[in-house]
């Protein structure tokens, strides 16, 4: 959303990566002449994504109703082409209140690399009233809330939720801290207060708070499950201190400061929940921790505006959510602010997410599954997070050992797909390759793989990975390090080579399939062209191009590493 005055950037960082920008007026109506663009054509990309009901479409629907913006028929502008250098932006002026929507739009590339894959936009809005004095907006909700509440800052607020249903605690400004407790309210109407016991919690669960995954559930005293956290854009929270309370801040000599404790104490009284002089709870946002002394120690919270807490009602509750007064340290960065609550019908799926940024200035992205994360969850139910995606532990009626022994006599299947892989394409794609990589790239031929370190230029190691060589000019590199893509576009900038890093992770998803058994495995499902090596062909650190079953089956690239 944008007001007059504002100023719109839209960057492409990578390059060769086409926009489509639609600005809707007041009234809901897609005009291009909001931008000084007195042409535009149709939004087909964004009706695209709606249409498609894939990843993030039914939110980008609910944003669009809730403003009462009309997509069906709406115009855009385009921006960028498959040419575009990295960094290239555009600017525009807003002259009037405008909602603009952009879609990076592009087709999903084969696994030959003879397409670019679509990469990110940057987009940057510079404010023409200061951000503090503006009316503070929300981020989109995830799905149709059934309750939309605030909290005001220095307060409480109750609320009843049903069982299935989602609540997702949302710090507003950042860097605030929300206690949350929850009460079963089946118990509660037979006279019994049985709400969150954060010391049964961290007991059963083995962990100093639930968190997505696994080990994602709060209890109450009876160790029966009363919530279970589902997304965590944060990551670091607190249950071990009581929300705080009117004697903390009296032993400081802060008589008669606002607190937590009885704020809930009022907002639970409608309920018939008894008042206590310190509630226990999950303490969202808090950041704190025990140092190499024993002390309970506290800092400013790691939450940033629009951060949450999304978690699913395994029962009828009623809940209770605070936004912190605490301004005598840093846990609310010395300046409390709001908390804002929604609550989403059980209709709704909601996927298991923690937030992860590859740079402290890079967007947060949820973790996803891959692609073979439908055949691996039927196999097993231990996943764990790492680089952004669910990777299974181990699979039932199995387990490391059987695992290992399969490896050495038989064969495994692992999925790498987290894997980082960006292409390198471009006249002088060899020449920074050459730069950047330990090993002599000149001598790499087409279809060929050698193994390097990326290192700086002082030898330090940056990380380590394979390169394939597509083409004269093609390459692909696969890490373990997401910042190693960062580090080529800023050694080609700092050099002047004219090439393109496309970051490609989200398009090519890879399994290794080891063992002795594994090309027997292998040459009975993949399928070769004439013009590529067949699988009995393939030389050490060589790759070969080919199919699933026959020529009309999906595309692969076998790499033998």
């Amino acid at each position: 959303d944008l007001e007059p005055g504002d100023v719109l950037i839209i960057q492409d960082p990578e390059g060769g990566q086409c926009a489509e920008v639609t600005p809707f007026n007041e009234k809901g109506k897609g005009d291009p002449g909001l931008l000084g663009i007195s042409h535009g054509s149709s939004a087909i990309h964004l009706q695209e994504i709606i249409s498609s009901r894939g990843n993030g479409s039914e939110k980008l629907k609910v944003g669009l109703e809730r403003r009462v913006l009309d997509w069906t028929d709406a115009k855009s502008v385009h921006l960028f082409s498959t040419e575009s250098g990295p960094g290239e932006e555009e600017t525009f002026e807003i002259t009037q209140k405008t909602s603009c929507v952009i879609v990076a739009y592009g087709k999903t590339m084969t696994v030959e690399g003879n397409s670019f894959p679509p990469t990110d936009l940057r987009v940057f809005v510079e404010r023409s009233t200061p951000y503090e004095e503006r009316e503070e907006r929300l981020p989109d909700p995830l799905a149709d809330p059934r309750v939309d509440l605030r909290v005001n800052r220095c307060t409480a607020e109750a609320f009843s939720v049903k069982a299935g249903e989602y609540i997702q605690v949302i710090d507003v400004m950042g860097r605030e801290c929300s206690d949350f407790q929850a009460f079963d309210k089946r118990q509660l109407d037979q006279g019994l207060e049985k709400g969150i016991d954060v010391t049964t919690t961290r007991t059963l669960m083995g962990l100093g708070y639930p968190g997505p995954g696994l080990f994602s559930k709060y209890y109450d005293v009876d160790m029966q499950p009363l919530v279970e956290v589902v997304q965590d854009t944060v990551g670091r929270h607190d249950t071990f201190g009581l929300a705080c309370a009117a004697k903390y801040y009296e032993d400081m000599g802060y008589f008669g400061h606002p607190n937590c404790s009885d704020n809930f104490n009022k907002a639970l009284t409608p309920y018939g929940i008894q008042p206590r002089r310190g509630w226990e709870a999950a303490n969202f946002f808090f950041n704190t921790g025990i140092d190499e002394h024993n002390m309970l120690i506290s800092d400013e919270p790691w939450s940033r505006p629009g951060d949450y807490v999304l978690m699913k009602a395994l029962t009828d509750l009623v809940c209770v959510s605070s936004a912190c007064p605490d301004d005598t340290s840093p846990a609310n960065a010395w300046n409390p602010t709001d908390i804002h609550v929604r609550v989403y019908p059980g209709k709704n799926s909601f996927s298991k997410a923690i937030a992860t940024r590859m740079t402290p200035d890079a967007d947060a992205k949820m973790t996803q599954g891959t692609a073979f994360h439908p055949r691996t969850e039927a196999l097993t139910r231990n996943f764990t997070e790492y680089r952004g995606y669910w990777l299974p532990t181990c699979y039932r009626n199995n387990g490391a050992i059987e695992e290992y022994y399969a490896c050495r006599e038989k064969a495994i299947v692992t999925d790498l797909s987290p894997l980082r892989k960006f292409e390198v394409l471009g006249p002088d794609a060899e020449a920074l390759m050459q730069w950047t990589l330990t090993r002599n790239i000149r001598k790499l031929a087409v279809g060929q793989v050698v193994y390097s370190a990326m290192c700086y230029p002082h030898g330090g190691m940056m990380d380590d990975g394979t390169l394939l060589r597509l083409g004269k000019d093609n390459f692909r590199w696969i890490g373990g390090d997401g910042y190693g893509g960062i580090w080529l576009r800023e050694e080609a900038k700092r050099l002047g080579y004219k090439v393109w890093i496309k970051s490609s992770t989200d398009q090519l998803h890879n399994i290794a399939v080891q063992g002795p058994k594994c090309r027997n495995i292998l040459k009975e499902i993949i399928w070769t062209p004439p013009t590529q090596p067949s699988l009995e062909e393939v030389g050490w650190f060589r790759f070969t191009i080919g199919r699933i079953g026959d020529h009309n089956g999906i595309p692969i690239m076998v790499s033998r590493t």
